[in-house]
């Protein structure tokens, strides 16, 4: 990967591969499934194994005794109550199954910290993310290549500066977690609508009609006709997007679009495990009910829980 497409990549994470021309190009940030198995646990529990651990995890049980899977189980859950009241919540339990399921964006965030943490001092300043990503490049307010950095480079301050909760200009890992993934923190969902809106709108109009919402997905490419998915997105513009029936999107609009109210599944699945694990039906649960139910959770499979563990201390 060259330096400018890494600069892509890193400063635009609500950009995606480059699709063909008759391919669809999708901006929507979904909440992801917990598991791609079914849901039916009159047959087996591996989607709820899934869901609680994440499905990279949950492959790494097989080799454990059911003693061993409640030994480790009940560690974990130890990290899943949170208020270390002797509980495990809905929420809490909740939360867990969304830092399952996105262990990757901390491990991204891991493996970008070491680069950019230059002094080693446990935090990321401007300074240090602007020096060891853009560095040298700077120097050259025309390079060969014809792509603006300097333009990247301030609108990654712009988002750094929005990560940045005290305005000190200086990251803790969470602000820096914030910062390359804003899609994952409420506070942070404006400046996503806001990069993608000047992406999109061409004109600088402030909004997005319907030529720059289907000429962001899909390219002509000299084909006179458009593909069936393009006709119905320009249908799906016309009586959806365009809420308002003016022509083209605002910032509410196009915030709807890109970041839709899906449907929970992390709080229906921890709804599921509670009321199947409960047994005293108090709406809570102890370690004692969790680990009674180990098929449940993990069955005969279990985590590498150590690693686990460390990456749960941040969450």
């Amino acid at each position: 990967m060259d330096l400018r497409q890494f600069l892509t990549c890193l400063s635009l994470c609500t950009a995606f591969a480059l699709s063909k021309p008759t391919e669809k190009k999708d901006r929507v940030h979904h909440e992801p499934q917990l598991s791609d198995k079914v849901h039916n646990d009159a047959q087996s529990f591996d989607y709820d194994h899934d869901a609680f651990l994440g499905a990279e995890e949950a492959k790494t049980f097989d080799q454990l005794t059911p003693e061993e899977s409640k030994e480790r189980l009940g560690k974990i859950v130890s990290k899943i109550d949170g208020d270390k009241d002797g509980f495990v919540t809905v929420d809490e339990l909740k939360d867990w199954i969304k830092f399952a399921q996105k262990r990757w964006i901390y491990e991204d965030v891991e493996r970008q910290w070491k680069g950019h943490d230059l002094n080693e001092d446990g935090l990321v300043s401007w300074e240090e993310y602007k020096n060891a990503t853009y560095g040298y490049v700077l120097d050259d307010p025309d390079p060969d290549d014809g792509f603006n950095y300097k333009q990247m480079m301030v609108r990654d301050e712009r988002r750094f500066k929005m990560a940045d909760k005290d305005g000190d200009l200086i990251a803790t890992k969470e602000e820096f977690t914030a910062f390359l993934h804003p899609e994952e923190y409420e506070y942070m969902k404006d400046i996503v609508v806001q990069e993608t809106m000047e992406d999109i709108d061409k004109n600088a109009d402030g909004f997005i009609d319907l030529e720059e919402y289907i000429g962001d997905m899909y390219s002509h490419d000299g084909n006179a006709d458009e593909p069936e998915w393009v006709k119905t997105e320009r249908e799906q513009f016309v009586e959806f997007r365009d809420k308002n029936r003016d022509g083209k999107m605002d910032k509410e609009e196009t915030k709807d679009w890109i970041l839709p109210s899906d449907y929970d599944h992390a709080e229906a699945e921890a709804r599921h495990l509670v009321y199947e694990s409960d047994q005293n039906k108090d709406g809570k649960l102890t370690k004692e009910e969790i680990v009674d139910k180990y098929d449940l959770f993990v069955g005969s499979q279990a985590t590498d829980f150590g690693e686990a563990l460390v990456r749960h201390d941040e969450f």
